[in-house]
């Protein structure tokens, strides 16, 4: 359920090197196993379509896309967890998949794990169908968790 919220100015833009230190404190507050600062440098270093969603002056959330041979990669898609269920995550899911479409993406990929409910159901609201499990994929508090990849083929009009 979408929870009203005051009107905010929102925006989805490029990250910068700046908002690194907003995009690493989002990682670590919403995953036990969050990817280091040093990772999402090396994301924007190496070409990757970095967005932040940017939320009246605050980055509010952030996506890496890898774009190669006519496919794409979702590696990273995230809300702040205070920001969470303002239909955020679907307003940034549909501006990486705009971008995909513009960079002549095919079909675009994910990995999720199978415990997130919410993201898998935005995904499926989507057009994102399973394709096939990773087996022991995802570092877990006890153990390993398996991901779900999920796919989706991109026209001009999906």
């Amino acid at each position: 359920m979408i929870r009203p919220v005051p009107e905010a100015v929102i925006s989805i833009r490029t990250m910068r090197h700046e908002d690194l230190a907003h995009v690493s404190d989002i990682e670590r507050r919403s995953y036990d196993f969050p990817w280091s600062h040093g990772v999402f440098r090396d994301c924007l270093l190496a070409g990757y379509q970095c967005v932040v969603l940017d939320r009246d002056g605050e980055v509010a959330g952030y996506s890496i896309l890898s774009v190669a041979a006519g496919e794409a990669h979702i590696l990273n898609l995230c809300i702040d967890p205070s920001f969470r269920s303002h239909g955020y995550g679907e307003r940034l899911l549909d501006e990486v998949l705009f971008r995909a479409r513009t960079a002549s993406v095919l079909e675009i990929f994910l990995e999720v794990r199978p415990s997130n409910e919410t993201a898998l159901a935005l995904y499926k609201k989507k057009g994102f169908y399973h394709l096939s499990d990773r087996p022991a994929y995802y570092q877990a508090r006890e153990g390993r968790e398996d991901a779900c990849v999920l796919a989706k083929k991109l026209t001009a009009d999906n």
